[in-house]
């Protein structure tokens, strides 16, 4: 008995070797752990959000540790700042205060994620001597402080009374599907469903398991094969690879990170319809799109908007000119690509993509009924082929450990490209060129499909999801890999 309660104490307790992940066993013992606390206190909308917080926090410990302190201590902050601001009325106490809070939170973003970056930039340019922290970066960090962040600018602006209880703020900055991965959630969207009576339509369960089922095939049968069959090899070693391996592992990482990460978002919005809540959708097909500027309207939904509204509108947006239009997208991107990573790969990435932008506005403004000869249709997919092969040649710089493996992968794609081995590798890569036909293909189909089967069979049996569910679980098993694929946006 003594063997068994500590295996059951070794399984509570937090193991950095094994953080709790939506596709992990302990993740289903914690859901339906969570869900019968939750259905038998949904009536009782106080003890329901705290049971929530507190299944969420314990969440967070499973995934990194104690630093689910940084989560407590951030809310403890911007709960209090937020109130300070709405209560102040002098706007120079309420603007000192808002710059405070963003210090605050951009501090130990800067802390945590960019201290190392920084301390070998100075080593390198032969100012100082200083040995790397080697910090751990806290799992969700960069998702909770832009959460944070927004909070308080809206508080600032106006536009959102702040919450008057700790815990409806803990509960919002806590809540477990999004919180190691996002999606970045508005307070102003989600805060107001907190005190709404729990309803589970047959709508919801029906769009829930969609959402839940969709992800975990996109992540752990998908995302998960290619990488391990294709992608992680030749990013490791692009050199000992032909240029057709190499950019057959750039169209697969495309895939890998897309099913990866709108896998992970999927799960957390079905969840969320679960417990009833809605949480916005972070990715509608990205690779549909006709040019980059669509494509950050489908890609990371909810990043792409929060670095819309609270960076490139507050540095002047398109109101200062064409010129100042163009920088502050740079400017944006670049931002953007330094919130993935402390790398020059992600701040190449965040600029490629800035220029990108530019050159789309420079392209609808002067350029817009230049290639009007061309057939609509035609038109169409010729901007969905450029846009995807810029996007691709991009995520070589995301993907890549350092500049030197980037640089290999766009020689070996240039210069070593052996058409006459095209046969060879594609039996070598049959089941992976399989798995990434499927892949492309699902992601072809129209966004609103899922929306009109869930509207015309909504009123399934449960025995119908328990079926289902049981099948796509053995179907897991049977793919899952044997050592976990750590999702990738765990590490920003």
């Amino acid at each position: 008995m003594s063997d068994f309660i500590q295996k059951v104490i070794a399984q509570l307790i937090y193991n950095p070797d094994e953080p709790i992940l939506f596709n992990t066993g302990f993740f289903l013992y914690f859901l339906l752990a969570f869900m019968g606390a939750y259905l038998l206190l949904h009536k009782n909308t106080k003890l329901r959000t705290a049971v929530f917080t507190l299944f969420s926090l314990y969440f967070f410990y499973k995934a990194c540790g104690y630093y689910v302190g940084l989560v407590i201590l951030a809310a403890i902050i911007d709960f209090n700042l937020s109130n300070l601001i709405y209560k102040s009325i002098g706007i120079t106490r309420k603007k000192l205060l808002l710059i405070f809070s963003i210090v605050i939170n951009l501090g130990l973003l800067f802390y945590f994620k960019y201290t190392d970056f920084f301390i070998g930039i100075s080593n390198d340019l032969g100012f100082t001597n200083i040995t790397p922290l080697s910090l751990l970066l806290p799992i969700g960090i960069s998702f909770y402080t832009f959460e944070n962040i927004s909070y308080t600018i809206d508080v600032y602006r106006g536009e959102f009374k702040p919450v008057k209880s700790f815990w409806d703020y803990l509960f919002f900055l806590s809540f477990f599907p999004k919180l190691i991965m996002g999606p970045i959630v508005r307070a102003a969207d989600f805060i107001p469903q907190i005190h709404k009576p729990y309803q589970l339509n047959n709508t919801a369960l029906a769009k829930g398991a969609y959402l839940i089922a969709a992800g975990l095939i996109k992540k752990v049968i998908i995302s998960d094969y290619i990488f391990v069959n294709l992608v992680e090899h030749v990013f490791e070693a692009p050199m000992r690879y032909s240029g057709v391996e190499s950019l057959l592992a750039v169209y697969g990482y495309a895939l890998v990170i897309y099913c990866d990460f709108s896998g992970y978002s999927d799960m957390a919005i079905g969840l969320g319809k679960w417990l009833g809540f809605d949480i916005n959708i972070n990715f509608l097909s990205p690779y549909q799109s006709k040019n980059i500027t669509e494509f950050w309207r489908r890609w990371h939904i909810s990043l792409s908007t929060w670095l819309r509204d609270y960076l490139y509108i507050p540095l002047g947006g398109n109101r200062l000119g064409k010129a100042r239009q163009y920088i502050n997208l740079f400017v944006t991107m670049l931002i953007g690509g330094l919130w993935h990573g402390a790398n020059f790969t992600f701040v190449i990435w965040g600029a490629l993509h800035g220029i990108a932008l530019a050159l789309d506005k420079l392209r609808l403004t002067y350029l817009k009924n230049v290639f009007c000869f061309i057939p609509t249709l035609v038109r169409k997919y010729i901007g969905i082929f450029i846009t995807f092969h810029f996007v691709c040649f991009a995520w070589i710089f995301f993907k890549s450990e350092n500049l030197n493996i980037a640089f290999d992968m766009i020689h070996q794609i240039t210069t070593n490209f052996n058409v006459e081995l095209i046969p060879q590798i594609y039996l070598n890569y049959t089941p992976v060129i399989g798995m990434m036909f499927l892949g492309y293909l699902l992601h072809s189909l129209r966004d609103n499909l899922a929306d009109d089967v869930i509207a015309k069979y909504s009123n399934i049996p449960l025995w119908v999801y328990v079926a289902g569910f049981t099948i796509l679980i053995i179907s897991l098993i049977q793919f899952k890999s044997a050592t976990p694929i750590m999702p990738i946006y765990l590490q920003f």
